[in-house]
């Protein structure tokens, strides 16, 4: 329903009972965010102004609107939430203790023990946020094949890493073009350019600038 709000932050609630979350204001509505202590930090100060990437839950019970600094954040709240048995609370908790593209690298990774230090996440919810957004990361390039053709330009640089890279930049949500335009940056300043993770990264990093 909303991609963004942009306007005055009224105010900030770092921890709650119900979480953290912020107030932005626009066009004379106070719009209540729930957010990570992370982002709430980065928000800047009361009374400036800020822009929030957000998602719209809808319950049976409640409307609650959740929100993010960078999109790619958004991007992959979103994507958790695809997870069977993963709420907004664990989200948000993952996004909290890890940003977007550690928690990104953990999942390639399979490293569970890595994400088992969030609060409320044990070993086994970790397992299977692994083997749920492993599988819809990587293998989306086996129901839309990525072409690389035209990414690399550069000696050195692997085409399954490229595709790899690609195929989660495509999974959460950017286009084709958008993906590409981030590699191709990606793999001018990356040391190991047949690294997907280190790939992704900068990709990652040039795409929250944008």
């Amino acid at each position: 329903m909303f991609d963004y709000i942009k306007g005055k932050l009224i105010s900030k609630l770092p921890t709650g009972t119900k979480g953290s979350s912020i107030v932005v204001e626009n066009n004379g509505i106070g719009y209540l965010v729930n957010t990570t202590a992370r982002n709430i930090s980065l928000a800047g100060e009361v009374d400036s102004e800020v822009k929030i990437y957000t998602t719209l839950i809808h319950r049976e019970d409640a409307m609650i609107l959740c929100g993010f600094l960078n999109r790619e954040d958004r991007d992959i709240f979103n994507i958790l939430l695809s997870v069977s048995g993963v709420g907004m609370k664990v989200a948000l908790v993952l996004l909290d203790e890890f940003s977007g593209y550690d928690l990104i690298s953990a999942v390639i990774r399979g490293d569970y023990k890595e994400l088992s230090r969030a609060k409320g996440v044990g070993p086994k919810l970790a397992q299977k946020i692994i083997l749920e957004l492993k599988d819809k990361l990587i293998n989306w390039q086996n129901t839309a094949p990525v072409d690389v053709s035209d990414i690399s330009d550069e000696k050195g640089v692997s085409d399954e890493a490229l595709s790899e890279a690609q195929a989660v930049l495509l999974s959460l949500g950017y286009s084709s073009q958008e993906s590409k335009d981030a590699i191709k940056a990606a793999c001018k300043v990356v040391l190991k350019k047949d690294s997907s993770e280190e790939i992704l990264k900068e990709a990652l990093s040039y795409l929250s600038r944008e």
